[in-house]
C-alpha cells in the first residue's frame, strides 16, 4: 500500500508538471481504487440506476484531469477530490431525475403498473447532499471528513493525511458529523 501511495504521488506530480504520458500511467494506477469508490457509491443508489460504475469512473476521471488544475498534493488528496467529483456527478444525476419525475417527462402509466413499489432513491441522495452541504457550512472540516470517509472510502489515516490533521481529529469529526447527519436526516 505504501509503495502504491508513493507511486501514485509520483505520477500525480508528473501530471502536474505537464507529462502527458504520465496521465495514462496514472489512470492505470488509480483505476482499481476509483472502481471500488464507484462501486461503493452505486451500492447506495437504486438498483435500476441508469449510470453504471464504469461511466461514473470515466466521467469523474475526465473531470479530475480537465477541471482540477492538476494541483494534487498526494494520493489521499487525489482520492478526496475524486470522492467530491463522484458525489457531484451522482447528485446532479439525481436532481435531473427528480426534475423529470416531477413532470419533466410525463407519461401515462396503467393503474396496475402504478401500484408497484418504487425504488427510486434520488430524493434520498438529494436530501443527504443537502444535509452535507449544511454541515459543511457549520463545520467545513467535518463535512470534508464525511465526504472522504463515507463517499471516498478513505481510512481515518488517509483522510487525516488529505486534510493535514491527526487521525484522532478525523475520528472525532467523523463521530460528531455522523451524529449530526443522523439527527438532521431524521427530521
Amino acid at each position: 500500500m505504501e509503495q502504491d501511495a508513493r507511486q501514485v504521488t509520483k505520477l500525480l506530480l508528473a501530471v502536474r508538471r505537464g507529462d502527458s504520458s504520465a496521465e495514462q500511467r496514472l489512470y492505470e494506477a488509480v483505476y482499481g481504487e476509483l472502481r471500488r469508490m464507484a462501486a461503493r457509491y452505486m451500492r447506495r443508489e437504486r438498483p435500476d440506476h441508469t449510470l453504471q460504475p464504469t461511466a461514473l469512473i470515466h466521467e469523474a476521471y475526465v473531470g479530475l484531469i480537465d477541471q482540477h488544475g492538476k494541483d494534487w498534493q498526494n494520493r489521499a488528496h487525489f482520492f478526496g477530490v475524486a470522492a467530491n467529483v463522484m458525489r457531484r456527478i451522482l447528485v446532479n444525476h439525481a436532481r435531473t431525475r427528480s426534475r423529470a419525475k416531477r413532470g419533466g417527462h410525463e407519461q401515462k402509466v396503467p393503474l396496475e403498473d402504478g401500484l408497484a413499489v418504487a425504488t427510486d432513491r434520488s430524493d434520498e441522495v438529494i436530501a443527504l447532499d443537502d444535509a452535507l452541504t449544511r454541515l459543511e457550512q457549520l463545520d467545513a472540516r467535518q463535512g470534508k471528513v464525511v465526504e472522504l470517509r463515507f463517499f471516498g472510502g478513505l481510512t481515518e489515516e488517509e483522510a487525516a493525511e488529505a486534510l493535514g490533521v491527526s487521525s484522532r481529529t478525523v475520528k472525532r469529526d467523523w463521530r460528531l458529523a455522523r451524529a449530526w447527519l443522523h439527527a438532521e436526516l431524521g427530521k
